[in-house]
């Protein structure tokens, strides 16, 4: 009796931490075997463990014999003074993240500080919440919250053991490809594929596609994975790349770029070529030497004649400063005649 007396007294004695926990297991059983999600009506008894491990590696582990279930939880139980909340699902690139600083039974804080792989996130302060908006690859890591608790906690520092989030790729970076080939003839059709694949666990999410050529853009934000050249020709020729890109735009990823060769066909060449050519074949120019030019005399009878036609010019410009006289003495005959009042 005296065992029996002391055990009730034993239990009394437990941390809050443990009596916490101790409350929290029913919950977490719950939580694991709550099913979600439509139910097949192939059979009406349920299934034990055993015969979920029969099932096929292409039911994805969620579909056991006409059943659907729920993706597992996974509960960890912590008697810590102060822990970190992390993201129970699977987080994927342009996820919010949220990390919440819990203290046992809510008991206020102050000087909450977050960390990442230990460099702390910001000054510390009373907000118990981090969060990001849009995460990256680069936002993985161990992350972890410290604070002072204040009456009735033990009024000193804590700091909650590190979690570990790792952001998943929603999907690589495309790959552009030509079909049936990158270098064709003109005329000759050709399909250029944006490819990429995204996350199984994020499958019904929906990408939009871009195709760019020399930096400009092609085809802007369509769901279809493929742009079409039915017949291509020499200006087709250039640099083309990809984009792929969430609903939201929170995630795109550029492919690396594809060098597409069109060859003009042997009729287009040759008018080309055609048209092009010149009609004779242009002198090189004379090369510039360093010797001096050497001048010849002037021939006598070519100096002879240029002296006559020097002559008749200063004849000519005489005549023609007479002429530019009589045209001035006729104007001002002409207007004075016209000013004088007609005769009574």
């Amino acid at each position: 009796m005296k065992l029996g007396c002391e055990l009730p007294a034993w239990a009394l004695y437990l941390s809050p931490a443990l009596l916490w926990a101790a409350q929290m297991i029913p919950a977490a059983i719950m939580d694991i075997v709550q099913c979600e999600g439509p139910v097949s009506t192939k059979e009406s008894s349920c299934h034990s463990s055993d015969d979920a491990a029969v099932a096929s590696t292409e039911e994805a582990g969620f579909q056991v014999k006409g059943y659907t279930f729920s993706e597992p939880f996974h509960l960890i139980v912590s008697y810590d003074w102060l822990i970190l909340q992390g993201p129970s699902a699977p987080i994927f690139e342009g996820d919010p993240l949220v990390l919440r600083c819990r203290a046992w039974q809510d008991w206020p804080l102050t000087q909450v500080t977050f960390y990442q792989d230990g460099s702390a996130l910001g000054p510390p302060g009373p907000n118990r919440e981090f969060s990001i908006a849009v995460v990256q690859e680069v936002n993985s890591g161990h992350y972890h919250c410290s604070g002072i608790f204040r009456s009735p906690g033990p009024g000193s520092p804590e700091t909650a053991s590190p979690v570990a989030v790792t952001v998943q790729e929603l999907f690589p970076v495309p790959v552009l490809r030509a079909s049936p080939s990158a270098e064709l003839q003109e005329g000759s059709p050709v399909t250029l594929s944006c490819q990429t694949k995204l996350s199984p666990q994020r499958s019904a999410t929906r990408l939009l596609f871009s195709f760019y050529k020399d930096g400009k853009t092609v085809r802007n934000r369509n769901l279809s994975s493929e742009f079409q050249i039915p017949m291509a020709s020499v200006e087709h020729s250039g640099s083309y790349w990809c984009e792929a890109a969430t609903e939201d735009s929170q995630v795109w990823k550029h492919s690396p770029p594809l060098e597409v060769k069109v060859q003009a066909s042997q009729k287009s060449a040759a008018q080309e070529t055609s048209s092009t050519e010149s009609p004779r074949p242009v002198p090189p120019l004379a090369t510039p030497t360093a010797e001096p030019p050497v001048f010849s005399p002037p021939d006598p009878h070519l100096y002879h004649q240029m002296g006559i036609l020097l002559k008749h010019m200063q004849d000519v410009r005489v005549l023609l400063g007479y002429l530019v006289i009589e045209l001035r003495d006729l104007s001002s005959r002409l207007k004075s005649e016209t000013t004088q009042p007609p005769a009574q």
